[in-house]
């Protein structure tokens, strides 16, 4: 069990399910499935800076995953409540 964590396949067999998962919901969520694409990439960077960093490598690819996903959740926010008015009206 310590070799999948050392080696990082875990998060491979997680990946995989992931997948999986988003492509049953997009086949479910046929229009306004985007939200749910955004989710779940924003949750498959993640899984793949905690890869990247269980298997020692270089901080900028961890950084760049961690960029990716806060690049999907921003998205995600902005098509699940629409992008904000900078001068609302009362």
């Amino acid at each position: 069990m310590a070799d999948l964590f050392a080696s990082g396949r875990i998060v491979d067999a997680i990946l995989i399910l992931v997948a999986i998962e988003g492509l049953g919901l997009m086949l479910w969520a046929r229009r306004g499935g985007w939200p749910i694409l955004c989710n779940l990439t924003s949750g498959a960077a993640l899984m793949l800076a905690v890869r990247a960093a269980l298997t020692g490598a270089h901080w900028t690819l961890v950084a760049a995953c961690l960029a990716v996903s806060g690049l999907a959740h921003g998205t995600e926010m902005v098509l699940r409540l629409g992008a904000p008015r900078l001068n609302p009206r009362p």
